[in-house]
């Protein structure tokens, strides 16, 4: 993997960036849409690449349990068993153990937890999170790291710095497959001294890249900005930087300025699947009754096939006799309205005029179209 920036905005942190891959380049920065099973929800692979998307996300933890890591293996891949050609990031798992476990135990050697699926209980260490996504065959694979939730005292923050450090240089030790770059994850919570102690000691690992975790998890959104701007100044500057689960287009254009080039989220589809369609004058919530006879389109001027063949009513009436249509209509929009914003973030950057762009989409979360 190589990476590459191309050009800097003079007035803030962000760059446009060139991400090589084994399969394809990536121009940064860029949304990764998640397949959490090794799908986008609704979407066809043909369809998510037809959007303009050159990268996904997969789910290590789910694809580990179900159908499992065996059978992907033979299919040739993950790029193989599930038809995407271009590439691919994987999760470690860690942010899945931790979320979705009814119960975990953090050891020493790993994180002992149960299935989501069937309750069957599991040992992941550093080394099999690694062997499980080398198995996968993704382009870029993640360490396991210890996350933990927020609000969370500092001592807690602390042992998961110190432990998501042990693991990171155990995690490089495993490595054994050529081709896959392995991004350390630097934590810290809502401490930027420990953010800046997670930075400095996991960039002295000389990852090809890293992840920053442990952040839009609940804490306010100017601390996740100040924790993003500590960690920036001391991570290398010629590695790629991804911000794990934002996704909100606010969140994502500040983070950008901060020096931030990839981002995944499943908010834009699972949004979607609740009838909420991203426009650029606000959230449409096709739940309300106003939209019952509006004759529009979602968005003006957006290419995508529900804003070129349906009106706002019709995607309502689908979405209430729970439609699969509508599903996949309002993911496609949304996947195409992020899509839409990152190119403009791209443009902006190249123009100098990043800040401008921050401050025409502020105030965006609370915003509702006519």
């Amino acid at each position: 993997m190589r990476f590459e920036v191309l050009c800097r905005d003079p007035q803030t942190m962000a760059r446009v960036g060139k991400l090589a891959t084994p399969h394809g380049e990536v121009l940064t920065p860029t949304f990764l849409p998640v397949g959490t099973r090794g799908a986008v929800k609704s979407m066809a692979p043909w369809e998510v690449a037809g959007i303009g998307y050159r990268m996904i996300l997969a789910n290590t933890y789910h694809l580990y349990l179900r159908p499992g890591v065996e059978v992907i293996r033979e299919a040739g891949g993950l790029h193989a068993f599930m038809g995407w050609e271009g590439p691919i990031l994987t999760d470690s798992g860690g942010f899945q153990v931790f979320s979705l476990s009814p119960t975990f135990r953090v050891e020493e050697d790993g994180v002992r937890f149960r299935s989501v699926y069937d309750g069957s209980e599991h040992f992941l260490t550093p080394e099999a999170a690694v062997r499980v996504q080398e198995d996968l065959g993704s382009d870029v694979a993640m360490i396991l790291d210890h996350c933990v939730a927020y609000p969370a005292t500092r001592e807690e923050v602390e042992k998961s710095v110190e432990t998501t450090l042990r693991w990171a240089e155990r995690s490089l030790r495993a490595r054994a497959r050529e081709g896959q770059a392995l991004f350390g994850i630097v934590q810290g919570g809502a401490y930027p001294d420990l953010r800046a102690r997670s930075a400095e000691l996991t960039a002295g690992l000389d990852f090809p890249g890293y992840g920053i975790g442990g952040l839009s998890v609940g804490e306010p959104r100017e601390d996740m900005l100040r924790c993003l701007e500590v960690q920036s100044a001391i991570l290398p500057e010629d590695r790629p930087r991804h911000l794990l689960g934002i996704g909100d287009p606010e969140g994502i254009l500040e983070s950008v300025a901060l020096g931030m080039d990839l981002f995944d989220c499943v908010l834009p589809t699972r949004m979607a699947r609740t009838g909420v369609a991203f426009t650029r004058e606000g959230k449409l919530n096709l739940r309300h009754a106003r939209y019952a006879e509006d004759l529009r389109t979602l968005e003006e001027g957006c290419p995508c096939p529900a804003c070129r063949n349906f009106t706002r009513a019709y995607l309502r009436h689908l979405h209430r006799v729970n439609e699969m249509l509508a599903h996949r209509m309002l993911t496609w929009h949304n996947l195409t309205f992020m899509h839409r914003l990152l190119l403009d973030c791209r443009r902006a950057i190249e123009a100098g005029r990043m800040l401008e762009l921050i401050r025409e989409w502020r105030g965006w979360s609370s915003r509702h179209p006519s």
